[in-house]
């Protein structure tokens, strides 16, 4: 399995030094056909902040260092970024690590959901590119396959393992339908963001943002197409939320428990749930006491995570045996494809032929003429194999790729391998 893979990620680079070979989808277009260029067939590459990765296929000759220099050349960053900073995979190997990234348990964030994704766009743009050939066509539908499998198997993906996360996931707890209810996120940095973003992303009913800095809420505001308030006025919608959500760097409380019992004063109905992720806290936990009142701090959020985290950390195992069975049957695949297994499956199913033809007809043939049946069938089936067998034993000149194609061709043609056929046309 002539497949290499090169990968710089959060186990070999700290952030300022994986951030300098971060591609864009245009720069990963640009950067496909120098790979091509350099003597390999077939390549992919996806690029996420935690990880740059290239998939190649090549004839076993090219070094891995002139793809590494390529790669530090197209982002100009050979002062901060050294081969040093690189893993290289090769054969099994590359296309197990391409299973375990695409199953989430190499990912910082463990199982993390959007990295499948990431890796379909990188195929995409390969495939639109014309440099994913043959054997990434099989290998990549593989891995998402895997990837699949592992968040449907098992529980790798599941529970909150972010701040943020975790506190939509407490609002889900109290309110069965999202949709219907009104968010009011008080801060605009890292974690009120992602927090605000988490809620857009279960359809909250309503959603709006404050911010001491009115740039950064409208910034963020537009992202989520939601509307802002000014920080002075916050507490007049109070009574119009179901869910407040506070991270902003304070040295008192920006919501007290007067605050809040004057809100619920002009509240119908319903519970008020109130998360703090503020260092220091930006809620009075007094308010905590008032009636139909929820309110959730920072420690409640990380005991959820790390409880999460565990959990996920249990389901390794057996994200580890579905990898080893898809790459079992990857290896499988590969191997049929080999000249001396095709070769033997291709002479094996043309003597069966003609041995159940010659058994059928025997007795038309007297005596004296059945050895001759015998040689003459044996000659023409002989001379039938003859240009495909040494087709397949010295005819791959062309390259990896090619030899991989022409002998999946003969199989296909003679119907050696109904079932990988099938996979094949349904990836």
């Amino acid at each position: 399995m002539n497949l290499l893979c090169l990968s710089i990620s959060h186990h070999t680079a700290p952030v300022e030094v994986r951030e300098r070979l971060w591609l864009s989808p245009e720069e990963i277009v640009k950067t496909l056909p120098e790979t091509l260029r350099l003597g390999c067939s077939e390549a992919v590459l996806f690029s996420t902040c935690n990880r740059t990765e290239l998939y190649a296929v090549t004839d076993g000759r090219l070094p891995h260092e002139s793809l590494i220099r390529e790669l530090i050349k197209q982002k100009n960053a050979g002062s901060v970024v050294h081969e040093s900073h690189f893993s290289v995979y090769r054969g099994p190997e590359a296309a197990g690590h391409l299973f375990r990234v695409a199953s989430g348990i190499e990912s910082m964030v463990l199982g993390d959901v959007q990295i499948l994704m990431q890796v379909k766009e990188g195929y995409q743009l390969a495939v639109n590119a014309g440099t994913a050939g043959f054997f990434l066509h099989h290998l990549f539908p593989s891995a998402f396959h895997t990837g699949k499998r592992s968040r449907t198997e098992t529980t790798i993906g599941t529970g909150a393992v972010s701040v943020g996360y975790a506190a939509v996931e407490l609002a889900e707890r109290i309110f069965e339908n999202l949709r219907k209810k009104t968010a009011l996120v008080i801060g605009a940095g890292e974690t009120a963001k992602l927090t605000a973003k988490h809620l857009r992303g279960k359809n909250i009913g309503s959603l709006t943002i404050t911010n001491r800095t009115q740039n950064r809420a409208d910034q963020l505001a537009r992202v989520l197409v939601c509307s802002t308030i000014p920080f002075d006025r916050f507490r007049e919608s109070l009574a119009d939320a179901d869910i407040v959500i506070a991270s902003v760097r304070v040295d008192t409380h920006i919501l007290t428990a007067d605050d809040v019992a004057r809100a619920l004063e002009h509240r119908h109905t319903g519970a008020l749930f109130l998360v703090d992720i503020g260092v220091p806290r930006n809620i009075d936990p007094a308010a905590g006491k008032l009636e139909n009142v929820f309110l959730y701090d920072i420690d409640t959020l990380t005991a959820m995570v790390d409880e999460n985290v565990h959990k996920r950390r249990a389901q390794i195992p057996a994200v580890e045996r579905i990898v080893a069975d898809e790459l079992h049957s990857l290896e499988l695949w590969h191997a049929s494809l080999q000249s001396t297994p095709t070769i033997q499956a291709l002479t094996a199913m043309m003597e069966t032929i003609r041995k159940g033809e010659v058994e059928k007809n025997i007795n038309r043939f007297g005596e004296k003429d059945r050895e001759l049946v015998e040689l003459v069938t044996k000659r023409i089936v002989n001379k039938i194999l003859h240009t495909p067998i040494a087709y397949m034993r010295n005819g791959h000149d062309a390259g990896p790729t090619e030899r991989l194609l022409s002998v999946n061709v003969i199989r296909r043609i003679f119907g050696l391998d109904h079932d990988n056929a099938k996979r094949d046309d349904d990836a």
